[in-house]
């Protein structure tokens, strides 16, 4: 099975709602994303810069079947967020401090100068350069797949556009897909998977729907994360050989259980 390897942030987040919910907990996108993956069978692997704060990942006890070689450990603080949601879920503001994650262009380039047979998932968000890694992806012909960040995807829609008629898969969320019609005709566009919150997924090919799936009712604990396990389950279940329809319904099954299970608590303070 090809490899999977997710180039975004492993961090230490904070999340936080009017009603009291929410805390410190294990996040970044490229860390949800490679662990459901490996959930649903993949290989997969963080391709991530982080802190001395967080060396230990791959003694976390969750985190044992995660394939850490493409993870870099560099003396500095680890990439840290502080995210707002009102009491319905909805994003409302966030909190950012980089850290050592500023390294992560660097490291993702040469990861894929390096590992070029891998399969590859870019998480479009801040502090990496998304025109680079895209670009180089693109030059070399590998296949990728691609998700934003409501914070910053008014930007980074637009630096991605050359290139996302090349992805297979670019995964958004109902306030992300006008950008990308904003940016590029979405009739170019091999593969989008659009998420709604309760309501259903949809799968779009070419800029036309083609399947969706409503995801079951639930009383969300936490919905930080919901959509890169989503992301990170439907890839798996297309590596290994599903169809759309099924691939589809797995992953809303598994985004539907992320929102109601305890949260991914860090292995130590």
């Amino acid at each position: 099975m090809q490899r999977l390897s997710v180039i975004g942030n492993v961090s230490r987040d904070q999340t936080r709602y009017p009603d009291g919910r929410g805390g410190d907990q294990l996040g970044g996108a490229a860390l949800r994303v490679a662990l459901a993956a490996t959930r649903a069978g993949a290989h997969a692997a963080p391709v991530s810069v982080v802190g001395e704060d967080l060396d230990d990942l791959p003694q976390h006890p969750a985190l044992s079947a995660v394939d850490w070689t493409a993870l870099r450990i560099t003396p500095g603080p680890s990439a840290a967020f502080v995210l707002h949601h009102d009491e319905q879920g909805r994003f409302l503001d966030l909190g950012a401090a980089y850290g050592v994650s500023r390294q992560l262009t660097d490291h993702a380039l040469d990861h894929i100068s390096r590992h070029r047979r891998d399969l590859y998932h870019v998480c479009c968000r801040r502090p990496l350069n998304v025109p680079a890694v895209l670009g180089i992806l693109a030059d070399l012909d590998i296949p990728f797949s691609v998700d934003f960040f409501l914070p910053s995807a008014p930007d980074l829609v637009t630096e991605a556009a050359p290139w996302l008629p090349r992805a297979s898969w670019i995964f958004v969320n109902a306030h992300e897909y006008p950008l990308l019609e904003s940016a590029l005709d979405t009739h170019q566009l091999q593969g989008v998977v659009v998420t709604d919150g309760p309501h259903a997924v949809q799968l779009m090919r070419r800029g036309r729907p083609v399947a969706e799936v409503a995801p079951p009712a639930t009383a969300p604990a936490e919905v930080v994360g919901a959509g890169d396990t989503l992301s990170g389950t439907y890839l798996a279940h297309l590596s290994r050989g599903d169809g759309l329809p099924a691939a589809l319904e797995a992953a809303v099954v598994a985004a539907s259980r992320h929102i109601t299970a305890p949260p991914l608590t860090l292995h130590r303070n």
